[in-house]
C-alpha cells in the first residue's frame, strides 16, 4: 500500500488528539496486519469510497488510552467504558477521517465517507470491507496505546 494513503491518517490523528485532548501520540513502526482481532478494547471504523479507490480506516483504543483521552476532551474524569466512550470514538474517527480526506483531496483523491461504526469489548473482530492489505500503525501516549488500521483496495 502506498504511504501516500497512510500518512494523512497518521498526521490527522496526531493533530486531532493534540488539539482536542492535549494528548501527544507517537507512532510506532507500521506493519501488515494478518489477524482479525482488535488490539484495543473499543474501535471506530469508517468506509471511504472514491472514483480512484476505496478503503476503510479503523482506530482501536485500549481502555486506558480512551478513558484518558475522553477525560481530557470532556474536562472531567471518565472511569467507565460506556456510551459516552463509544460516541467519543465515533467523533474521533470522523475527525481523523475528515482531516485525512482534506489532505488526500489536495493530492487529487476525492472520497465520500460512510457513517462510522463502533465496536466495544475485549477481543472483538475488525472487518474491513475492502479487498486490500491492512496496514496497522501502533501509537503510544503517556496513558496507553491505540492503533490505526488503514486498508485500501489495490
Amino acid at each position: 500500500m502506498n504511504a501516500e494513503f497512510i500518512n494523512p491518517f497518521l498526521v490527522s490523528i496526531v493533530n486531532v488528539l493534540l488539539t482536542m485532548a492535549q494528548v501527544v501520540a507517537t507512532p510506532g513502526k507500521p506493519l501488515l496486519k494478518t489477524f482479525d482481532l482488535a488490539k484495543g478494547d473499543v474501535t471506530g471504523i469508517i468506509g471511504m469510497a472514491g472514483e480512484k479507490t476505496r478503503g476503510s480506516l479503523a482506530i482501536t483504543f485500549t481502555e486506558e488510552s480512551i478513558l484518558h483521552i475522553a477525560s481530557q476532551m470532556l474536562g472531567e474524569k471518565i472511569e467507565t467504558m460506556d456510551e459516552t466512550i463509544s460516541d467519543m470514538v465515533g467523533e474521533i474517527t470522523n475527525m481523523v477521517t475528515g482531516g485525512a480526506k482534506k489532505i488526500l483531496s489536495e493530492k487529487g483523491y476525492k472520497f465520500e465517507l460512510a457513517i462510522p461504526s463502533m465496536i466495544v469489548g475485549k477481543n472483538h473482530v475488525i472487518s474491513h470491507k475492502t479487498n486490500g492489505p491492512i496496514v496497522i500503525v501502533p501509537f503510544k501516549t503517556g496513558n496507553g496505546d491505540f492503533f490505526i488500521e488503514v486498508c485500501f483496495e489495490r
